[in-house]
């Protein structure tokens, strides 16, 4: 491979690891993966030096179904352990494809998954306004028996259903950010940060305190890039560009921008919550920090993204 550059960020949706047309077994989900660590592998054999975040939406839903369908026999596992189960399960499958591609094309990759705690204000407002969804579609009998029993908060969706929403605090520290630090270092390929981080809190004796919350993937990953004084930070999305006026008859894309003008595009609404618009706060929130360049791509896209031939590039100005 070639002398490695400055890190590289990549946030990697949860989404792209699963395909529409396909059921979501784990088999189907390694297969995905395969093709979607192609790009990354293309980028290493560049000599591009990347830190890879990944999202768990999908995968921490089915984690706490499997939890819930098996209350009766065994104890159910709170969300920051499936959290971290979500971790070490993609984390694997990501490393296993990746080094089984680079193996393929003639090279030992060194590839390593860290299980990542994010530490979170316990006193953030967001507990108090829980306002992230997750696992399955309940109806409305089945709802209010689940927040009768265990004290869950939901939201209603008029046309699926009703869906629990947990707490998705701000990230305050990555608490292995040393030990990734030092893996950077060495020149190793780091899948970290899984799910936006295992939600914590320290405990009046400094002891680590697990906290049922879902922090933001893209949010994490931004802190992540600060840290590392990354040149890039990707993330990687189900739309070709940032796009203005996206939900009308005639959206327009936006391949290049500037920090002031996504600012003036999010306080005319344009990023809808809960997809775009963290994108584009992570975007602004770094380049607040680092004078580098915020991607935002199609995961196929993603070498033509970071050689600029595809994608939306945010700059400072």
């Amino acid at each position: 491979m070639s002398e490695r550059t400055d890190p590289i960020v990549v946030a990697i949706g949860g989404h792209s690891l699963l395909s529409p047309d396909l059921p979501p077994t784990v088999a189907n989900q390694f297969a995905v993966t395969q093709e979607a660590m192609k790009p990354v592998a293309d980028l290493l054999e560049r000599g591009r030096h990347l830190i890879l975040t990944h999202g768990n939406g999908p995968q921490i839903g089915f984690m706490q179904l499997r939890s819930e369908l098996a209350k009766d026999t065994l104890p159910e596992v709170p969300l920051d352990s499936l959290v971290a189960d979500s971790q070490g399960a993609m984390g694997y499958m990501i490393e296993r494809a990746l080094r089984a591609e680079l193996h393929r094309r003639g090279h030992d990759g060194r590839v390593v998954t860290i299980v990542t705690e994010v530490e979170v204000d316990p006193d953030d407002p967001a507990f108090a306004a829980p306002n992230k969804p997750i696992g399955r579609f309940y109806d409305q009998a089945e709802a209010d028996s689940m927040a009768a029993e265990r004290g869950w908060q939901l939201m209603v969706d008029p046309k699926r259903g009703v869906r629990r929403v947990v707490a998705s605090p701000a990230p305050k520290r990555i608490v292995q950010l040393p030990t990734i630090e030092q893996l950077v270092e060495l020149g190793i390929t780091v899948i970290c940060c899984g799910g936006g981080g295992i939600p914590v809190s320290a405990g009046a004796e400094g002891q680590i305190i697990g906290q049922e919350a879902v922090i933001d993937k893209d949010r994490v990953s931004m802190l992540l890039a600060v840290r590392l004084g990354a040149a890039q930070f990707v993330i990687t999305t189900s739309v070709e560009y940032v796009y203005e006026d996206f939900y009308s008859d005639h959206p327009t894309p936006r391949p290049e921008l500037t920090k002031d003008e996504v600012a003036v595009l999010a306080s005319s609404d344009q990023f809808a919550a809960g997809s775009m618009a963290p994108k584009m706060e992570a975007a602004v929130g770094y380049l607040d920090a680092i004078d580098g360049e915020a991607i935002i791509c199609l995961p196929e896209h993603l070498v033509d993204a970071i050689e600029g031939r595809a994608g939306s590039h945010i700059r400072r100005g």
